[in-house]
């Protein structure tokens, strides 16, 4: 199913779709939304996951308007590398930067970097107050407070 979904996006990419302005939707046609997306990576090619993680997150702001979303990013496993790659990859970090200047908060699994010996301080722009203890508990959580839940 993920294959069709893969294909179906470069499909879309190949015949010069752009991005929905917020300007573009009817008024309230979206209701304020609050979501949280998992990145746990995508292996195979984590650099490619990654770069469609993050314009999904920039086409959802982009359509809803960043002053009606809340949106989370719970990094875990071999998501936490999207932050790490960030220290020396600027592209990958002004993507990053534009989210967080839209009001996208990355959280960070604590369980992950106990597990793989990163310091938060080894991740692009992380703050202590972005490290949570669970990863997947994190999830249920924000869940749990109304956030629909996106893992791509």
């Amino acid at each position: 199913m993920r294959n069709f979904f893969v294909l179906g996006c470069l499909a879309v990419m190949m015949l010069g779709a752009s991005a929905v302005n917020a300007a573009d939707v009817p008024a309230g046609y979206y209701a304020d939304q609050k979501t949280v997306y998992q990145n746990n990576g995508g292996a195979p090619d984590n650099t490619t996951y990654f770069n469609h993680l993050l314009r999904s997150i920039r086409n959802q702001i982009a359509a809803v308007g960043k002053d009606h979303v809340d949106i989370r990013v719970v990094d875990f496993g071999a998501g936490v590398q999207m932050l790490k790659k960030a220290k020396e990859d600027k592209a990958l970090a002004a993507k990053i930067d534009a989210l967080r200047g839209d009001g996208v908060k990355f959280l960070v699994c604590a369980n992950t970097l106990k597990a793989m010996g990163i310091e938060a301080s080894d991740l692009y722009g992380v703050k202590d107050g972005d490290v949570v203890p669970s990863g997947v508990a994190e999830l249920a959580r924000l869940q749990g407070m109304g956030f629909a839940y996106i893992r791509l």
